[in-house]
């Protein structure tokens, strides 16, 4: 098993926050340079085909005829006009995609993307207990709760809540990014992590420091699992303590085939045009189902025959050789005032001649958004005379060159390592 990549650095000062969460949703939209931008949350990155093509039309309609995927396996729609938010938001609840308007910005759930059946049931139900709750509501949009199947994948993604485990056995129950959990039976599993988000919710309110996300409350409000135990005995759950645990990690899925019949493709930079989007959907096949990957992949489990082929015709890669395996960027300019350059333009053009290992995230500004989560990457800033690659200065011209040199140099300092 391949070692796991170190957490994130631990914080030298609280957190505190001084102002409610302003992450867009499908409802509410953000204003962006390029237009406004709607978040369509997709809990376990799963929908059906009738879901995906819903989304392709409001791409089409009401947007810039483009879907992006989030690194929280979301989809965006952007170049949204001025008053589109009525039509949008009926094409999407018509679609299943809003269940809950009050809830639409917390429901922010990954999951292993070659999970089984039971994983996907417990998706579904987590999701159905967030709708239902209203405390849940309270939730920033920024919290994260992780179904893994047991392979370690989504675990390694920072998330608040994570629950480890498959179809049969028990469930580990991790708070945050703590050595230990707390293990319940599978049938509780999903209560035990809207009970995990009541309890962070407790502690935020208790610390008065605002916190959006676990690892932003002070350590003298951190969540323990003793205490949750007790919780969870409250609400009717039976668990017990596991002190330390060795969490496994898997790399994400490769472009290529997945399973005996499934297909996984990757979109450029994770931006495809809707007639790209229509391909997928009807390479899943008619009843099929698409997962979209908070690694901005979208993994069809039961792939049509001739799917590879008709994916990789329309511009998406599906070969695990694939350069664009280990390229993200952010939104960049046009579309990002903050920007100080077309970073999806420069990612472009120098894609194919820098090669090597490690992944390169190009950032339009020091913010560095979307940036990868559970791997060591190359950080590309842009600034307003190029780049700087970890901290040292790259004029334009030397891209290339410089990328391949960084990505295939051991990095061993924890300044150069970003988590």
């Amino acid at each position: 098993m391949p070692p796991q990549p170190p957490s994130a650095a631990s914080r030298d000062e609280p957190v505190i926050r001084d102002r409610g969460d302003a992450c867009p949703g499908a409802l509410r939209l953000h204003a962006a340079d390029d237009g406004y931008l709607a978040r369509v949350r997709i809990p376990g990155g799963l929908l059906t085909t009738r879901q995906a093509l819903a989304l392709a039309d409001a791409a089409d309609r009401f947007g810039d005829g483009h879907l992006e995927l989030t690194s929280r396996g979301n989809v965006q729609l952007r170049g949204l006009a001025d008053g589109c938010g009525d039509g949008l938001a009926r094409l999407l609840d018509g679609a299943g995609l809003l269940p809950a308007p009050s809830h639409e910005r917390v429901r922010n759930i990954v999951a292993t993307p070659e999970a089984g059946p039971r994983v996907v049931d417990r998706v579904r139900e987590l999701d159905r207990l967030l709708c239902a709750s209203a405390r849940a509501a309270d939730l920033s949009g920024r919290f994260l709760f992780a179904l893994d199947d047991g392979r370690g994948d989504v675990a390694a993604l920072d998330p608040d809540v994570t629950l480890l485990g498959g179809a049969d056995g028990p469930v580990l129950v991790r708070l945050g990014s703590g050595v230990g959990a707390v293990e319940v039976d599978a049938g509780d599993a999903a209560r035990a992590a809207l009970c995990a988000a009541a309890y962070f919710l407790d502690a935020a309110r208790a610390a008065g420091t605002r916190a959006w996300r676990v690892a932003e409350l002070p350590p003298e409000h951190s969540l323990d699992e003793g205490e949750f135990v007790r919780r969870l005995a409250d609400a009717g759950i039976a668990a017990g303590r596991v002190p330390e645990v060795e969490w496994p990690y898997a790399e994400p899925p490769r472009p290529g085939r997945v399973g005996a019949a499934g297909l996984c493709a990757l979109p450029p930079l994770g931006r495809l045009d809707s007639a790209q989007w229509r391909v997928l959907a009807e390479a899943a096949g008619g009843e099929g189902e698409l997962r979209v990957t908070p690694w901005r992949s979208v993994v069809l489990p039961r792939a049509a025959a001739d799917g590879a082929a008709r994916v990789e015709s329309a511009g998406l890669a599906v070969r695990p050789g694939s350069p664009w395996r280990s390229v993200t960027a952010c939104t960049g300019r046009p579309g990002c005032a903050k920007s100080l350059a077309d970073v999806r333009a420069d990612a472009r053009a120098v894609v194919e001649r820098a090669t090597g290992g490690l992944p390169v995230h190009w950032s339009g500004c020091a913010r560095r958004c979307g940036h990868p989560r559970g791997t060591a990457w190359v950080d590309l800033v842009a600034t307003p005379d190029g780049y700087e690659l970890d901290a040292r200065p790259v004029p334009h011209a030397d891209l290339a060159a410089t990328l391949t040199a960084a990505r295939t140099t051991p990095i061993t300092t924890e300044a150069a390592v970003k988590k």
